[in-house]
């Protein structure tokens, strides 16, 4: 790394804050060099759709499969943030550049020592692993093509890759990289699968879906019978469609969608930009429930009533089409990619007999638009407006539990087929009495559909276990008394000549929610070390790098859950 002189560093924190209102063609094209040397392959694209929210960058693959490929500044600039965490992004980057944008470079293996040895030492100072630093902006500054450190795994990482972002400095909003001109080769058009017919009432609620398989002839495709007959007034439909791109295997997520009805549009996206605080409406601009069920993930092309995306440029109508039982509509859908190769499909659509609404069993109405409260003997929620993407017909039912573990009801609120955007209120009274000493140790439990239980914390107040929930499914009070466990990995009396210490830490519940998980606390004779946490391996690991010196020492490892179970591990060793 080469520093710049002092008055470029202060030019460059100056200059960061001037950020222009820029079109898709007007993004710079050869300002951003890439941030690896070797061929950009992709394995996720900007705006892919990923559980809970939009990915907010591009996925870049490694050179060789694993971890260490170099990476570089994409552009001279300034640190202007350094993360560490267990999951999420793991060890990220974010360098701001004097042209109004910010880099960020995630899941990385290995920062630059510099930056290394400064992230170090605040860890040390603030004796947490994980940090959020905003360095001064003269205090690590890149040219262009300076290796900043190495692609990783880090964080919830599924395997070694960069997570590539470029941003808006300004309002922080993440912009398609794609369009800064890096270079990629793609010369694949996206491949269209499925398409889905949802029959609509006058509410946009769906009263019935059908879904059809999708025939490629060249670059279109075709539905079977071409004419669909559609048993409502409305109908609203979703495109299972992914992006292809050269030399890889990966379904990637799309950038644009158009749908024409007789050649006029009435619906459009583009993955050009969105913003962090509204990524979690891909759960209303998705089919929730094929995601949830059948891992598939339709782009649904007309809006629910609750969804405030920003990305649609024509919506029409809401994207619902009216249905004419003598005169079919021509629909026109066409899905393209950043480099413009498109594909399309082309059916007719006409009303047939028209279906009725048929409603499962349900006891209460929950609307999107206001606020909702149900409180009964055992039960209290408190469900915001917005919370909801459309009306809600809640099934609510409770059922006894002769299990010793369980000390309420089971409160089967709906099921987990539905999506809900904001947290809501839920007060579970105890059906048996709680001992006071296993009082602070309730928590709310979660049951999802593999019957794995979680952990969703909660606190007491008048005479109910309330917490805050983001999910609809079986709910009920349990006791955790149970402290969590260590087990050495890498570790023993006589450790000298190693470079690390490990240990494996474990629950015996996963949190959910807004609980918190576990929390960790080591020392050597009494002083703090560092231990870093891989997240995704349940790991506590120290790196030796001088600070123990030679002789024996005592190690003190102490592990709490959100329920104050503590466990502690005790043990001498010799360097």
């Amino acid at each position: 790394m080469r520093k710049f002189v002092f008055l470029l560093g202060i030019s460059l924190l100056i200059l960061a804050f001037s950020v222009t209102s820029e079109t898709p063609n007007n993004y710079p094209q050869n300002y951003f060099r890439s941030p690896v040397n070797h061929q950009i392959r992709l394995s996720g694209t900007f705006g892919e759709l990923r559980p809970n929210h939009f990915h907010a960058g591009i996925d870049i693959k490694t050179s060789n499969g694993g971890v260490g490929d170099p990476l570089f500044s994409v552009a001279d600039g300034f640190v202007s943030r350094i993360k560490v965490q267990a999951g999420g992004y793991g060890n990220a980057l974010y360098i701001k550049h004097p042209n109004g944008y910010t880099s960020v470079y995630a899941h990385m293996h290995k920062f630059s020592k510099e930056i290394a040895d400064f992230v170090k030492k605040k860890q040390y100072e603030l004796r947490s692993f994980s940090v959020d630093l905003y360095p001064e902006s003269g205090q690590f500054v890149f040219e262009q093509g300076d290796q900043i450190g190495q692609l990783g795994n880090s964080g919830s990482s599924q395997g070694p890759h960069l997570h590539f972002e470029i941003r808006d400095s300004r309002t922080q909003k993440p912009i398609n990289p794609l369009l800064f001109g890096l270079p990629m080769t793609d010369n694949r058009a996206p491949k269209m699968h499925q398409l889905k017919i949802y029959k609509l009432n006058d509410k946009r609620e769906t009263i019935g879906t059908k879904t059809y398989n999708l025939t490629q002839v060249g670059r279109g495709y075709r539905v079977k019978g071409d004419t669909l007959t559609i048993g409502a007034w409305r109908a609203g439909f979703g495109l299972k469609v992914y992006d292809h791109h050269d030399n890889v295997t990966n379904w990637n997520g799309i950038y644009q969608l158009d749908m024409l009805i007789d050649d006029q549009p009435v619906y459009n996206f583009d993955m050009e930009t969105f913003s962090f605080n509204e990524t979690r409406y891909l759960n209303a601009h998705i089919d929730y429930k094929e995601r949830v069920t059948k891992k598939a993930y339709f782009n649904r092309c007309y809006a629910l009533p609750g969804n405030r995306l920003s990305i649609y440029n024509e919506k029409i109508n809401q994207g619902v089409v009216t249905l004419h039982k003598g005169k079919p509509a021509k629909v026109t859908m066409i899905s393209s990619d950043v480099d413009g190769n498109k594909s399309t499909l082309e059916f007719w659509v006409k009303r047939g007999e028209v279906s009725t609404l048929t409603r499962n069993t349900f006891n209460y109405t929950l609307l999107q638009n206001e606020d909702n409260l149900i409180e009964t003997d055992q039960l209290y929620l408190q469900v915001p407006r917005g919370a909801l993407y459309e009306n809600l017909y809640l099934d609510y039912a409770s059922s006894a539990e002769a299990s010793s573990d369980y000390y309420s009801s089971v409160h089967h609120i709906h099921d987990h087929k539905t999506p809900v955007h904001r947290y809501f209120d839920i007060g579970i009274n105890p059906t048996k009495t709680i001992p006071e000493n296993l009082s602070s140790k309730a928590f709310v439990a979660y049951c999802d559909a593999n019957n794995r239980i979680y952990n969703c914390g909660g606190s007491w107040k008048n005479g109910k276990l309330q917490t805050k929930i983001r999910s609809l499914g079986d709910y009920c009070i349990m006791i955790d008394d149970v402290a969590p466990t260590i087990t050495p990995i890498s570790f023993k009396y006589d450790m000298k000549g190693k470079s690390k210490m490990s240990f494996k830490i474990k629950d015996n519940y996963r949190t959910s929610g807004r609980a918190k998980g576990l929390s960790f606390n080591a020392t050597v004779d009494g002083k703090w070390i560092l231990m870093d946490h891989d997240g995704k391996k349940d790991l506590l690991i120290h790196h030796f790098d001088g600070k123990i010196g030679k002789g024996e020492h005592q190690l003190k490892l102490v592990v709490e859950d959100n329920r104050g179970n503590r466990k502690v591990y005790e043990q001498k060793f010799i360097r």
